[in-house]
């Protein structure tokens, strides 16, 4: 397997991240502070790095200020949301019927493909969105 990188981009300059490779480390505080120093985070309420991405799998690092909303959206695949750090209310509409979970640091959800939800900050907050891709 050939290991994959991010590009650099004007806000992530220096590039060359592993995001596939047969071991992918990641250290999520290194990353919570990467994103709290980047200047999205500075000028809007939230900010996101991918940690890992195949053609199977993605996870992402996606931290929100508190008060910050996901509007409601769906996912293609099997997701799973894991609190790092912070609080959230997580709201999804399975078959119509608005269920919420109020997730704290070590607690986690799962949800199938394409119900509806969103998530809402009750205060800064990290957490990982693992999606699984279906196709």
């Amino acid at each position: 397997m050939e290991n994959k990188s991010n590009d650099a981009t004007p806000l992530r300059p220096e590039g060359n991240r592993i995001l596939n490779a047969p071991l992918v480390e990641m250290d999520l505080n290194k990353f919570i502070e990467q994103l709290k120093s980047e200047v999205t985070w500075k000028d809007s309420d939230r900010n996101t790095i991918t940690v890992f991405k195949s053609d199977k799998l993605r996870i992402v690092l996606i931290g929100l200020k508190s008060g910050a909303e996901l509007k409601k959206h769906t996912a293609p695949g099997f997701i799973s949301v894991q609190v790092i750090k912070g609080h959230m209310e997580f709201t999804a509409d399975p078959d119509g019927v608005q269920q919420k979970a109020d997730l704290n640091v070590g607690q986690m959800i799962a949800l199938q493909p394409q119900i509806p939800h969103q998530v809402l900050a009750i205060e800064e907050t990290f957490f990982l969105l693992t999606l699984a891709v279906c196709k």
